[in-house]
């Protein structure tokens, strides 16, 4: 049982530093305001309303503005997983202080078996039990 976790915990690890530091880019097409089509990986293809800009017999044409929009949006993953330590701040130093502290001192051994109420008496038998329930071992 203990190895199937471990192996199901390493696995999940993994995957998060993939995750993390794997980088995509999301494609939307947007005709005026409504949302056509998305795309990851790939550009998206659009609508189809893309202006066809004339040109005339002197080479020069006139621009108009088309109603439709691209937008890319890009998550960049991390390039190095390697974090630096050296400018932490004072509440995340007692923070690792006292947890390190802590941690260590959990596994400390007692030289001896402490038995917390040997200092007790026992309870005072007024009646036998059995003899109450009327329970007999035959």
């Amino acid at each position: 049982m203990k190895e199937v976790l471990h192996k199901i915990m390493a696995f999940f690890m993994a995957l998060v530093v993939v995750f993390s530091t794997m980088s995509f880019t999301i494609n939307m097409h947007y005709c005026g305001d409504t949302l056509v089509e998305t795309a990851i990986f790939h550009k998206a293809k659009g609508c189809g309303m893309e202006m066809q800009l004339p040109i005339t017999k002197s080479g020069c044409s006139v621009e108009k503005k088309g109603c439709c929009t691209d937008k890319h949006v890009t998550v960049k993953g991390k390039d190095e997983l390697n974090t630096s330590y050296d400018n932490l701040t004072l509440d995340q130093q007692q923070f690792v202080a006292s947890f390190v502290y802590a941690y260590i001192n959990s596994f400390e051994s007692f030289d001896e078996n402490r038995i917390s109420f040997s200092e007790y008496p026992p309870p005072l038998i007024v009646k036998s039990i059995f003899k109450l329930d009327e329970t007999y071992l035959i």
